[in-house]
């Protein structure tokens, strides 16, 4: 008996319209997850530009791993946490500087402070600044440098040791663990670090001194210089604004020093600028040298402005024995002209090397002091 196909035809055709209103319902269900989802409308677009992220100092995670010093990286001890954004460059410009910066014989500590190993003669005038706290100077005269800098009793005859940790801030794990540090330690804060009025806050009130950490344009052109960095090849009326911009983000520190800049404070076009802005304010200068060419240093003592040089970076190399080394060395130097500037990073090893070395460097014969008294006790007229 032949089957009744007209009973089957109803039941197919539910089925077919069933099919068709579930693929049509997909992409309406698509887009209702993406936007439960908060997926922001530029990643929903598939493009060839999807996997493009922004820099990383935006979403403020830690910097990268950097160009290494030959398998490490430079600084600091952290990598964004899976999921960040990729960034669109390295954060630093390469491996730091190894030398060791010391005057020369025939010159004394005081002289690399204040001018004469440059051969500039200044004048009372200029250097009428630079008279330590304590003098005849009313305190509401006071330039910005001695006003915030923390007060320290100096033994006559204690090498002294300032240790700057530079590039604080963004990695806010490790700029934390640096705060808690004993002090009293010079903490450099980048510009564009989120809550620079908190964190500043903290640190001053555990003791430590304050500067401003100014990105400058390296050689280097693969790197991420972060927000407003100073560029060789802007205006003067554009360098002044993104340097009121920097100095503007948080009060009370003593000064600045540049981030990277192995390019910008060798120009010295750009770097007179970046020194008669830092007078006006009545501040003070560190040259980092990442440059043996520099002219950031011998531009501050031509112009009046109180300055120190970098004598030596403390981590090369992100392990504690390496640290160790470098400290060793820094106080030899301290020893031999009377005082050092010792620049580090919010990196592990280095952060591990000093809470140690902390608890015995008074025992050793040294005094560790805020960057201000090194400039108070060698910049005298």
């Amino acid at each position: 008996m032949a089957r009744d196909n007209s009973l089957l035809k109803p039941k197919f055709k539910r089925q077919f319209i069933f099919a068709g209103s579930v693929l049509m319902a997909l992409p309406v269900l698509y887009w209702a997850i993406l936007s439960l989802l908060d997926v922001p409308h530029d990643q929903k677009q598939l493009s060839p530009h999807a996997n493009v992220s922004e820099a990383w100092y935006k979403s403020q995670s830690s910097p990268p791993a950097m160009i290494t010093t030959p398998d490490l990286p430079v600084f600091p001890g952290g990598v964004p946490q899976m999921g960040k954004a990729i960034v669109t460059g390295s954060a630093y410009e390469g491996t730091l500087p190894k030398e060791v910066y010391e005057l020369r014989a025939e010159h004394s500590a005081s002289a690399v402070l204040v001018g004469s190993a440059s051969g500039v003669k200044l004048s009372k005038e200029n250097t009428a600044s630079l008279e330590p706290m304590g003098s005849h100077t009313a305190a509401t005269a006071l330039p910005r440098w001695q006003k915030f800098a923390v007060a320290t009793t100096t033994s006559s005859n204690k090498p002294l040791i300032a240790i700057v940790i530079d590039d604080m801030g963004v990695d806010r794990k490790r700029s934390d663990m640096a705060i808690g540090l004993k002090a009293p330690l010079t903490l450099s804060f980048l510009t564009y670090a989120k809550d620079l009025k908190d964190q500043t806050e903290r640190a001053r009130l555990r003791g430590h001194e304050l500067l401003l950490h100014v990105s400058m344009e390296p050689r280097s052109s693969k790197v991420d210089l972060g927000p407003n960095a100073l560029l060789i090849n802007l205006s003067d009326q554009e360098l002044r604004r993104r340097l009121d911009w920097g100095f503007s983000r948080f009060p009370n520190y003593v000064g600045l020093n540049n981030h990277m800049g192995s390019k910008f404070t060798s120009d010295v076009k750009s770097m007179r600028i970046v020194i008669e802005e830092t007078k006006r304010r009545g501040l003070l200068f560190l040259d980092s040298r990442t440059s043996s060419k520099t002219v950031g240093a011998k531009l501050a003592r031509e112009l009046g402005v109180p300055a120190v040089e970098r004598n030596i970076f403390l981590d090369h190399e992100n392990n504690i024995n390496a640290v160790n080394t470098q400290l060793a060395q820094a106080e030899k130097i301290a020893r031999r002209i009377g005082a050092v500037v010792a620049i580090g990073h919010p990196r592990d090893a280095t952060i591990k090397a000093l809470q140690t070395w902390l608890k015995s460097v008074e025992s050793k014969g040294f005094q560790l002091v805020p960057l201000t008294t090194i400039v108070k006790k060698f910049a005298k007229p």
